[in-house]
């Protein structure tokens, strides 16, 4: 009966929620502030609708979970309401856990799967931000993604070549060496940060790369996953054989050519178009 009710509405006042709705995400996003857990517990209540009781720490969890799996995309900043459980998880054991299981995973595909021919053509692709470098202090200053931020400020931060290892990655790179595939970086960073990354990747223990590909003047414009593609489309079609793709962002690891297999990491604090 209550579904026949809400079915039967009157469109006018449909139509107002709708507008109420709209209204308040928007100015959600603008802010920077969701708040949706308080739209859905308010609206829960205003209805009688009790089937799914959680807390705001279940909301989060499930929002840093639908982030992670792509299912929300786009989005600018971390709820609001989020950032404390962001911040807690990317500095946590738990993110370290993760991070090192995906390495592992990594390296049993390779002793499952790879032998080696011989021609120096098997290799692997690893992105650079929260892979092979960390960016959670600078994230950290601008509450882990909870405020917009510029390219220029985070190029500013990238220009200081301070950026931590993510020390379970810098082991899977020797790993991945040792066992005779050639390795590629590839980033959106832009090339005229080459000198700060090339100073960061050395100072943190990262020697012996086959190349460090960077946005050149031309890729400027063009998305991640498009830039990323064609990036490595540029590799198969020079003889290489690409074994694995470790990234932080979905759109490091999809596209037209990819490699045998894909190992996302978790970073929930932004979004890369």
């Amino acid at each position: 009966m209550e579904e026949q009710a809400a079915i039967h509405m009157p469109r006018k006042k449909m139509r107002g929620e709708v507008i109420v709705l709209c209204l308040w995400l928007c100015t959600g996003l603008v802010a920077g502030d969701w708040n949706i857990l308080s739209y859905i517990t308010s609206k829960r209540e205003d209805d009688g609708n009790s089937n799914v009781e959680f807390s705001l720490r279940n909301y989060c969890e499930s929002w840093r979970m639908n982030a992670e799996l792509n299912n929300i995309r786009g989005f600018e900043v971390v709820p609001g309401e989020c950032v404390g459980y962001i911040g807690a998880y990317m500095t946590s054991t738990q993110y370290e856990v993760d991070v090192q299981l995906a390495a592992e995973e990594s390296l049993l595909f390779l002793t499952d799967n790879f032998q080696p021919t011989g021609d120096a053509k098997d290799a692997w692709i690893f992105d650079l931000d929260d892979v092979l470098l960390s960016t959670v202090p600078y994230f950290k200053m601008h509450h882990f993604g909870g405020t917009k931020t510029s390219r220029e400020s985070l190029e500013a931060w990238m220009r200081e070549a301070d950026a931590p290892a993510i020390e379970h990655i810098l082991r899977l790179f020797y790993l991945i060496r040792g066992r005779g595939l050639k390795v590629f970086i590839l980033s959106s960073r832009a090339e005229y940060l080459r000198e700060a990354t090339v100073e960061n990747l050395i100072a943190v223990g990262y020697h012996g790369w086959t190349d460090l590909i960077l946005r050149s003047e031309e890729d400027k414009y063009t998305c991640a996953e498009e830039y990323k593609a064609k990036q490595r489309s540029k590799l198969v079609h020079g003889g290489y054989r690409l074994w694995g793709i470790v990234g932080s962002q979905w759109s490091s690891l999809g596209g037209y050519t990819t490699a045998r297999r894909i190992f996302k990491l978790p970073n929930p604090m932004y979004y890369e178009y």
